[in-house]
């Protein structure tokens, strides 16, 4: 049994990571941020979750929590999550994904006593001005503010791990489920599709429909974070399933899971939601992920979508 410290397990991956945990008998602590009360599926581990309260501007404050926690393991998760949102507060960006995870790795090299593993979560966009599919020796070639602040934490990792440190890099390309914050184009899809079944809503707004996408399933994903740290050797990992979809297509899935056929009467596009600067197509390969240590996903595109607005269909009725 393992002593694990999961950052950010408030969001999407941080709760299925934390379940998956709990079920294989591990114990949990997690960091969160402001007094929101807990989801009722992190509130239903009770005592199996121990909470602290760590703000990530604080350089200092993730490698105190180290200290006082003890883990075994330390699955990075927690910052800034969202592409678009980068570009408004680059800095800050910089601040909690990049400079934060810094200080964190050099605290876990340095610290005496037992050694810590670490598993960051990297990000396709960190690699989103390559061409084809998505590798762990694609060059790094970020498009946005979020992309630039992943990759500086991405290239850290290697660094640390080079001395010494057992430190992975899963590189997670786009993954969904229903615990997906709606300020996500995929949520706001299916929750506005959702609010149209349901007569309560008659158009939903997007931006760009044709950028192509590698959508995954979250639990698959955090399950991947799992055999990274149990493996005996750390590396690089593209987390993926290899298919891309394009936004139309998820919009076409989610209109046609809600019984809705003729769906682009009711869909407008709207400039202001377009991002500055963005890849066409991004897509992974995650050949070393499956050939080394057995993973492969086991929810596809439709069945992603599908769960997403069976969840939104039944909170809107």
């Amino acid at each position: 049994m393992a002593r694990a410290l999961v950052t950010g397990v408030g969001g999407q991956d941080g709760g299925y990571l934390a379940e998956q945990l709990v079920a294989a008998g591990h114990r949990v602590h997690g960091t969160v941020t402001g007094e929101d009360p807990l989801p009722p599926h992190l509130a239903a581990l009770g005592e199996a979750l121990q909470l602290h309260r760590v703000d990530l501007r604080d350089a200092a404050a993730l490698p105190a929590l180290v200290d006082e926690v003890g883990p075994d393991w330390v699955f990075n998760l927690a910052g800034a999550s969202s592409v678009a949102a980068s570009w408004s507060d680059p800095v800050g960006t910089l601040d909690v994904n990049g400079r934060a995870v810094l200080a964190l790795l050099e605290h876990l090299h340095g610290r005496d006593g037992a050694p810590v593993r670490l598993v960051q979560a990297s990000s396709g966009e960190v690699f989103a001005g390559a061409r084809g599919p998505v590798t762990e020796d694609s060059p790094v070639s970020p498009l946005s503010p979020y992309g630039v602040a992943k990759a500086v934490a991405h290239q850290a990792v290697g660094l640390y791990r080079a001395r010494g440190l057992h430190a992975s890099s899963l590189v997670l390309f786009n993954h969904e489920s229903p615990r997906r914050p709606e300020r996500f184009v995929t949520r706001k899809i299916t929750r506005g599709v959702a609010a149209i079944a349901a007569g309560r809503a008659d158009r939903l707004v997007l931006g760009n429909l044709d950028v192509w996408r590698d959508w995954g399933w979250a639990p698959d994903y955090t399950r991947a974070m799992l055999l990274a740290v149990e493996a005996p050797e750390a590396g690089d990992y593209v987390v993926a399933t290899g298919r891309a979809h394009s936004l139309r297509d998820l919009v076409a899935a989610a209109f046609a899971e809600a019984g809705i056929a003729d769906w682009e009467p009711l869909v407008g596009s709207d400039p202001a939601l377009v991002r500055p600067a963005d890849a066409e197509v991004l897509v992974g390969d995650a050949t070393r992920l499956r050939e080394r240590l057995g993973w492969a996903p086991t929810v596809d595109f439709a069945g992603m979508v599908a769960a997403m607005v069976r969840a939104d269909l039944e909170e809107t009725s």
